[in-house]
């Protein structure tokens, strides 16, 4: 498809208009203004910042990788929150809309599109927009069925779900309550699907544990050390206060090539975008 340049001048109109671009897209969002704080406590998802940033992809229009990957990012974050869809549909047609607002005052001002090259405009960006929201629903569709799929699995016994979200780079979300003999199966099926699957990173998310014994936590370090052994590189995150206190008074530490996030949200941003 023929497309419509989108110059520095036209990016340094919605850099110079930010605030006003925030004003009008909260005054769009009727429903979804008022969440955005608890969906930032929630989710440590920021919706200005995350509207903000889809923008400078649309806008850029050689970023179709990096549009998807945000949009996948979301997508995994949404589904692990269980946040509102309606919600996030509404947030995404609000910036649509804000958009072709602001393109209509810029081109009032700037002169800068014939009618002819605002038609292409219209789907060169209107199409941005949906592949943002197809790969966010596909993704958000799949981590949450994975997630069903691993509560159901808890139930009997079988609770370690693996789940791919790159060819390299798996999430393992742990749920419930962790005890000697869930630790024993982790360590085996973990080390299993490393080689299986060829994982170079394991996120393993423990925000869903309330709490855990001396001896899981033990067990969970040899499994840490066991994955470091076959050459991949461990990410934690979500762990709970208690169980960092129990860690620093078993005085148990990570070795350096071992990461740790409060959010998976902030893991996915490390190593899913970036």
């Amino acid at each position: 498809m023929e497309k419509v340049l989108i110059d520095e001048d036209v990016k340094g109109y919605f850099n110079k208009h930010k605030q006003d671009f925030e004003n009008q897209l909260l005054s769009q969002a009727v429903n979804v203004k008022d969440k955005i704080t608890d969906i930032l406590r929630v989710g440590e998802i920021d919706l200005i910042n995350n509207a903000h940033k889809l923008i400078d992809f649309i806008l850029d229009g050689d970023k179709q990788t990096e549009l998807k990957l945000f949009a996948k990012q979301e997508g995994i974050a949404w589904a692990t929150h269980s946040l509102t869809l309606s919600f996030k549909l509404e947030w995404v047609q609000a910036i649509r809309r804000t958009l072709w607002s602001f393109m209509q005052e810029l081109n009032k001002e700037k002169q800068k599109f014939n009618l002819d090259s605002i038609f292409l405009l219209e789907k060169q960006l209107n199409n941005q927009i949906d592949d943002f929201l197809n790969s966010f629903f596909i993704n958000y569709s799949t981590f949450k069925d994975a997630l069903l799929l691993s509560q159901r699995e808890v139930v009997e016994n079988l609770s370690v779900p693996i789940i791919p979200i790159t060819p390299t780079i798996c999430i393992l979300p742990l749920i419930g309550t962790m005890d000697s003999f869930r630790t024993t199966i982790l360590e085996e099926k973990v080390l299993t699907e490393i080689n299986r699957l060829h994982i170079q990173i394991l996120i393993i998310d423990l925000s869903g544990i309330a709490e855990m014994e001396n001896k899981v936590i033990e067990n969970l370090m040899k499994t840490i050390y066991g994955t470091s052994m076959m050459g991949c590189r461990t990410i934690i995150t979500g762990l709970r206060p208690d169980v960092v206190r129990q860690m620093i008074k078993l005085g148990i530490n990570f070795d350096k090539e071992t990461k740790t996030f409060g959010t998976l949200q902030q893991a996915l941003n490390e190593f899913l975008i970036k």
